[in-house]
């Protein structure tokens, strides 16, 4: 299962600048591209919102009563997954078509949504007072960050003592040291030619990009080449630095590919870290 959850980098703490219209001027038509309205997306959450959370559902624990954050939570659908199963969620995401998207997803699944349009850096006060039983993030995050520690950081601000927090994300054996040619598991082949420790910023396109439709399909539209830049972490810096905001990890979990297909099996592809707050 592939999710997208799109963000930014801006200052080094946060990241590197490409700016926020990046992220605004083409999200809401890559969703309904790729989930239909926000409706047509509705209508199939309500039928199995604990499908729509696997595997992030065997980590979080009790859901119904909650109080829990999605940090860059993007177009909102585990969000309001969450809320129909009684949750009382908010999602932080900076992208103002990723929260349009998530509002009306929202109001057709009929819960309640509280969306911050917010750097998750740069939380208000208010929101960091320490009460979600739950904060969570997941699948192609923390590469947009150039430091951890401040990440970790809004993390423990968050949560109330006694609370968890979940991070799943692709595993760093395969985002940093694998490549992979071919189309299906008869030839599919690995090529072990990356540098694990290698700290450089990469240039990538948007992650939305390929759910776009093509120039023409919609009237006036065209598609631009949006980049932001990647720094790939390795599974030490993110254990040592949810540590050392003073969470205690109970468990780290390293994923083969959970899809139907056997394309790489034997090579941790995602990693689900849960730790909790003293």
């Amino acid at each position: 299962m592939n999710e997208q959850n799109l963000n930014e980098q801006q200052e080094p703490q946060t990241a590197v600048p490409s700016s926020e219209e990046t992220w605004n001027e083409d999200t809401y038509a890559a969703w309904t591209s790729r989930f239909g309205t926000p409706a047509e997306a509705a209508a199939k959450l309500k039928k199995d919102p604990q499908g729509r959370l696997f595997p992030l559902n065997n980590y979080l624990g009790e859901i119904e009563g909650r109080k829990i954050m999605n940090l860059m939570g993007s177009n909102g659908m585990k969000g309001v997954a969450l809320a129909l199963l009684g949750a009382e969620v908010s999602v932080a995401d900076f992208s103002e078509a990723n929260a349009r998207y998530a509002a009306e997803l929202a109001e057709a699944a009929g819960v309640e949504l509280n969306y911050l349009v917010s750097d998750v850096l740069k939380l208000p006060e208010e929101v960091l007072d320490g009460s979600y039983d739950i904060v969570f993030a997941e699948m192609g995050i923390v590469h947009y960050f150039t430091e951890l520690a401040p990440f970790m950081d809004t993390v423990c601000r968050l949560l109330t003592s006694g609370g968890r927090f979940v991070l799943r994300d692709f595993h760093p054996v395969t985002t940093k040291l694998i490549s992979s040619k071919g189309s299906t598991a008869k030839v599919r082949k690995h090529k072990v030619d990356g540098d694990y420790f290698d700290t450089t910023l990469e240039e990538k396109k948007v992650s939305y990009s390929k759910y776009l439709p093509s120039a023409g399909q919609v009237p006036g539209s065209e598609v631009k080449q949006s980049v932001v830049y990647w720094r790939r972490w390795t599974l030490g810096e993110l254990v040592t630095a949810a540590a050392r905001s003073g969470l205690i990890i109970s468990e780290l979990a390293e994923e083969p590919n959970l899809s139907s297909d056997v394309y790489d099996k034997g090579i941790p592809k995602t990693f689900t870290l849960v730790a909790e707050k003293r």
